[in-house]
């Protein structure tokens, strides 16, 4: 019920309705930012994820899973909160190997799976839509030691925005494919505030990038962090 009262569910259920979902052609690169072709692409994950297991927590229809999967040689899970989108997931890629869509929450899930992931992602997934003082420790806990843990979100001041002053989520809107919007609550947090949070889970900030869209004016409107397990 959780799943169908989102609207990630809308959403998948708009896509679906278009047109039915087809087997796909592998991305030849991962993407991290709104804007297809801007930024790092699977090495922020690692060097070489050749036989590496790596758990995506929001896969959508599955896209940088299965370049992960196919041009990296990596043993990719994918997990979406909604069903809808892992079947879409595995219309368009579940012919491949070394590629698994499972459908539930991110938080359930991390606490249910066995073993560890030599790295963790989301691309404007889990993180941020889940409160992280949650999310991160069960993140940490499925992680070897000196994983990667990455993902982008939003920038807190994309169009002007000013960045929350403490630690609930913010207001915010997922636009659908028919133009409506939908509120939705997500944590947006600076720089330093995520690192704080990192920090109380059992990571150290590597890296943070910030990623600008000249058609969104002059402000950021994504940020990649990149993180290691203590």
């Amino acid at each position: 019920m959780l799943a169908q009262a989102s609207p990630w569910h809308a959403h998948a259920l708009q896509r679906t309705a278009a047109g039915p979902a087809q087997p796909l052609a592998v991305p030849v690169r991962m993407e991290w930012a709104s804007r297809p072709g801007q930024g790092p692409g699977a090495d922020v994950l690692g060097p070489d994820l050749r036989g590496k297991r790596l758990l995506e927590l929001g896969c959508g229809p599955g896209h940088n899973a299965a370049h992960l999967a196919v041009c990296h040689r990596a043993h990719v899970t994918g997990v979406d909160l909604v069903g809808l989108q892992v079947r879409r997931a595995r219309s368009h890629y579940g012919r491949l190997d070394n590629l698994m869509f499972v459908a539930g929450h991110a938080l359930h899930y991390l606490h249910a799976a066995e073993g560890q992931f030599d790295a963790v992602y989301s691309v404007f997934g889990a993180v941020g839509l889940v409160a992280p003082e949650l999310l991160l420790p069960a993140i940490a806990q499925r992680l070897v030691p000196g994983g990667v843990f990455a993902f982008s979100v939003p920038h807190p001041q994309r169009g002007g925005r000013n960045p929350s002053g403490d630690d609930r989520p913010s207001r915010d809107h997922v636009t659908l494919p028919d133009l409506t919007r939908h509120p939705i609550a997500r944590w947006e947090f600076p720089t330093d505030r995520w690192e704080k949070h990192l920090s109380q889970a059992g990571f150290w900030l590597a890296s943070a990038q910030k990623f600008y869209d000249p058609r969104m004016g002059h402000w950021p409107t994504n940020l990649l962090l990149r993180a290691h397990r203590l």
